[in-house]
């Protein structure tokens, strides 16, 4: 993976402006710590930092190619899964290529179809392909959103990036939020709409959208989504067509020049692609799992987390003879990678479920330089507690979010009188279950999965893919998510919702397709969300730092949050927010943790507020 940036401006010389280029583009240096490049024309200026996984020399960038009379170039990030596939037919149309890259192969796709080249490219991917005969400038980011793409619009011009301090750094940018910023932070974060960048005039292109910008303006359209259809499938058809897509998907995304790992919690998951990797790897395939210091000791089994990880981890490495590697993370690390954490996200995060994942990734990368995930698995087979839990199900607006009176209390009273965090937070929620895609045939039990199983993919998976990505690139690690293979997602799609919970199990038909491969104890493991400390010196530390915040009277965080709240949280430990501040986590400690992130951002970043 890289990372990608550029400015286009129609009505000045881009060649004169090399040093702006530069800063935007050193800025993304952590997701490409292998080579740094830059192009500039006389509209366009492309910044590349590269992260070398495939073809060293061959796939070096900006790349800039002229097939059939014009003149291309291009700016990638991501991999592409049937690179092979797409360059036989290109060459069939009479394309040559000198590289075994991807990057030219997508290239070459844009050049012979143009926009309708993203309709034959399998893979996670953002990238910007400039016409420099037609002077139009072309973004588009894969289905499932993946991959990141950032963008403004100045008087100087059209800029964009792969993360937002690409565009900060532009001197026509600078870190403003308005109040509709202060509401997505607050009445969605760390979720943001799809489409917003909660800095004001940034935005990001949607999955499955493509932008288009040229002398007439920009336009975005939507080329990609699922479709509903009749499942003619019988359940064991069902099954093994699931298990066939996952393999597959788990396969070709193995494909690597540098060392291949995998993920490893002992879940469903992220155990079905170690067993796919490992049937298919030569050697013995590295796998790694995170524990906290002292977790052993202070271990507290709840409804969200019932038990620990490392039992099903020995059944998986053991059955598949992997080199695992236990990682365990100290509570003291794990509060000193908060503040690196915001500035991988550019925005506060989901506190130390970021940092101990953006720790982790710098662990791995020791060993490998990329990575299998089981991110997405929960949203597409229906693996949330919200799918199955009437009280959930029936719960107006997100269901992962019971919080809203209390982070509506937490504000500043100024801010309080100004914003409806709960209207805010239905408005989006009501868009978007509007736009479902339904044949009109479903039933109210299938219409109203699907409208769950499609608002998930479009907030809370972009969210944990938002966390993966920024943290793992930090890190210069490619994180590969096989269960967004959108073939894959487009089958489950249509999946009749009693049969995703077969035996009254969540992802009952995942289950089952993996009766073959798995380990009996792994195959139906209750599922556990993402580990967390319970050492209570975390509580300490965070307490501490937060009681800083609270005495410093220049914090910037005052602006936003009653300081009497503030002082309960501290005094409290964080008990006095009594429900968690996103999906199952993020209390007690954990929020103490969101606040210290919160003013980290706004101090750091200098956010101004209007």
């Amino acid at each position: 993976m890289c990372g990608i940036t550029g400015w286009l401006g129609f009505d000045r010389d881009m060649r004169q402006h090399r040093n702006e280029l530069e800063k935007m583009t050193d800025t993304l240096r952590f997701r490409g710590p292998d080579d740094q490049q830059t192009y500039l024309s006389s509209h366009i200026g492309f910044g590349h930092t590269r992260l070398i996984i495939i073809d060293p020399e061959g796939g070096r960038q900006p790349m800039a190619e002229c097939i059939n009379g014009s003149r291309f170039v291009i700016v990638y990030n991501g991999e592409l899964y049937n690179t092979e596939e797409v360059r036989r037919e290109l060459q069939k149309r009479g394309h040559s290529f000198s590289s075994h890259s991807d990057t030219s192969v997508v290239l070459h796709s844009y050049a012979e179809w143009g926009q309708s080249c993203v309709d034959r490219l399998n893979g996670i991917f953002a990238f910007a392909v400039w016409n420099e005969t037609e002077e139009t400038l072309f973004l588009v980011r894969d289905r499932l959103g993946v991959k990141p793409l950032f963008y403004t619009e100045t008087k100087n011009g059209f800029i964009f990036g792969s993360e937002i301090k690409a565009l900060l750094a532009h001197p026509d940018v600078e870190g403003t939020v308005d109040e509709e910023g202060i509401l997505e932070l607050f009445s969605l974060g760390p979720s943001r709409t799809p489409g917003c960048g909660v800095y004001k005039n940034i935005h990001e292109v949607k999955p499955a959208h493509t932008v288009e910008v040229s002398r007439k303006g920009t336009k975005t359209t939507r080329y990609w989504k699922v479709q509903s259809v009749p499942h003619r499938d019988s359940i064991e058809d069902t099954a093994e067509a699931v298990r066939h897509h996952l393999q597959q998907a788990a396969v070709k995304q193995l494909v690597s020049d540098k060392p291949i790992s995998t993920f490893l919690s002992g879940g469903l998951d992220s155990s079905a692609l170690t067993a796919f990797a490992a049937m298919h790897h030569e050697d013995a395939l590295r796998t790694f799992s995170i524990d906290y210091e002292d977790n052993d000791k202070y271990f507290k089994a709840d409804m969200f987390q019932p038990d620990s990880d490392s039992y099903y981890i020995n059944q998986m490495t053991e059955t598949f003879k992997t080199a695992h590697h236990y990682e365990v993370l100290s509570v003291d690390t794990l509060a000193e990678k908060l503040e690196e954490a915001v500035h991988a996200r550019d925005l506060p995060g989901m506190a130390d479920i970021d940092s101990s994942l953006l720790w982790f990734c710098g662990q791995i990368k020791k060993h490998a330089s990329a990575a299998l995930s089981g991110e997405c698995a929960d949203e597409i087979f229906g693996g949330y507690p919200w799918f199955y839990k009437r009280e959930l199900m029936e719960r107006e607006g997100f269901p992962w979010m019971d919080s809203l009176h209390e982070r509506q209390s937490l504000l500043h009273p100024d801010w309080r009188k100004k914003l409806d965090l709960k209207e805010h937070a239905y408005q989006r929620y009501k868009e978007t279950i509007e736009k479902t895609p339904l044949s009109g045939q479903e039933d109210s039990a299938e219409k109203a999965h699907k409208e769950m199983s499609w608002l998930n993919m479009q907030w809370f998976m972009q969210t944990l893919l938002e966390r993966k990505d920024r943290m793992s690139m930090r890190t210069g690690l490619e994180v590969r998510v096989p269960f967004a293979d959108h073939e894959l997602v487009q089958y489950v799609w249509n999946i009749p919702a009693d049969w995703k919970r077969i035996g009254d199990t969540e992802k009952g038909i995942l289950r089952k397709a993996l009766e073959p491969v798995l380990p009996k104890d792994v195959l139906y493991r209750k599922k556990n969300p993402y580990p967390k400390t319970h050492n209570p010196r975390y509580t300490e530390i965070m307490t501490s730092q937060l009681k800083e915040v609270l005495h410093d009277k220049d914090a910037p965080l005052h602006e936003l949050i009653d300081p009497d709240r503030l002082k309960e949280l501290v005094s409290g430990s964080g008990s006095a927010f009594s429900r968690p501040w996103f999906g199952q986590l993020m209390k007690g400690p954990q929020l103490l943790a969101y606040f210290c992130q919160v003013n980290t951002w706004l101090k750091t970043y200098d956010i101004k507020i209007k």
